[in-house]
């Protein structure tokens, strides 16, 4: 009988055993979703041992996203603040708007959301471009500026001026790509990589060759083949690049070219040496909107913020020398990523 009793107890710990080395045995699948969203691409990588698509969860992520911020949907929750019509938002509009006001007010007021008004005349957002002059310019400033709007308790926005026109573009990518991470994370997946219109975050290796995600940074000085200037690898960080050399007009009486990149304290786009901020941080939403604050400013002011943020992010700036030559500036904790 003795024998028996202990046969009874060690079977269910041999059951257990080999129960656990089975799920050691089956290895995480790599599982790739490309496509189409926020007016760009996006590739999604993810390692899940039940080689899972998760294709209609980050869909619906990708349209609720749309349909709380983006000002190209007439029907979206900031598309009805903008044109004064009463709408509750939602959590996600809260969060990116909080958020714009941090980095608003430790950029001192170069991140900006209500500089849509001024996006718009200038030809770079959804709405009509007219012809610009100091006085329009002014006109305009008048109802910028983010302190000029807040959210009620019960959960509409309360706008000092009407003409006042939010625009979160500079940062709804970086939330989006935070969205879907956060949405790996619930799942216990751990290692993925997120990539929507080039702003990235790395969650844990690529099982592939366990080693970190591997990531590239453009010239913008070289044609579109071969165009990389530096590699780095990235481990939960993520990863956000702001240029002036993709998007820009040519003023057709003048010959002078613009950026998209708006100042909000002058109103007119901003010229700087800077054709390009990459900024790493733990969550996208602050890389990105930081590497627009670095490409509203010069950069002396870039360095200053970079400085006094240290702790937060770090960066590496391309720009131009008084000669026109290419330099760049790289904070010390960027190098430590870099792939000589």
């Amino acid at each position: 009988m003795a024998f028996s009793k202990l046969r009874l107890i060690y079977f269910p710990l041999f059951v257990f055993l080999l129960i656990a080395c089975n799920k050691r045995e089956k290895r995480s699948q790599l599982v790739h979703l490309i496509g189409n969203a926020q007016g760009t691409t996006y590739s999604i990588k993810y390692f899940d041992s039940l080689n899972k698509d998760y294709q209609p969860q980050i869909d619906s992520i990708l349209e609720a996203v749309d349909l709380s911020m983006s000002t190209y949907i007439p029907n979206s929750i900031i598309s009805k603040v903008n044109e004064n019509k009463w709408v509750k938002v939602d959590t996600l509009f809260k969060e990116v708007f909080y958020i714009s006001v941090e980095i608003w007010q430790q950029s001192d007021s170069i991140f900006d959301p209500t500089v849509g008004a001024l996006v718009n005349a200038w030809g770079f957002g959804p709405g009509e471009k007219i012809e610009m002059d100091s006085l329009k310019v002014d006109s305009i400033l008048k109802f910028t500026g983010l302190e000029k709007v807040s959210i009620r308790p019960n959960g509409t926005v309360k706008k000092e001026f009407k003409q006042t026109y939010l625009d979160f573009n500079a940062i709804a990518q970086g939330f989006t790509v935070d969205l879907v991470a956060r949405f790996f994370e619930s799942k216990k997946i751990e290692n993925y990589l997120v990539e929507i219109g080039g702003e990235i975050r790395a969650g844990g290796k690529n099982l592939s060759n366990n080693f970190d995600w591997l990531v590239a940074i453009d010239n913008p000085q070289q044609s579109q083949n071969g165009r990389l200037i530096a590699t780095l690898k990235l481990k939960n960080m993520a990863l956000a690049t702001s240029g002036n050399y993709r998007k820009f007009y040519i003023d057709t009486i003048t010959g002078e070219r613009y950026v998209h990149t708006i100042n909000p304290k002058t109103g007119y786009p901003q010229k700087s040496n800077i054709l390009s901020a990459s900024v790493l941080a733990a969550h996208c939403m602050d890389a990105d909107g930081y590497a627009t604050v670095f490409m509203a400013s010069d950069l002396e002011k870039s360095m200053q913020i970079l400085d006094s943020l240290a702790s937060k992010m770090d960066a590496y700036i391309l720009y131009l020398d008084e000669n026109g030559n290419l330099q760049t500036y790289i904070t010390p904790g960027f190098k430590s990523y870099l792939i000589e």
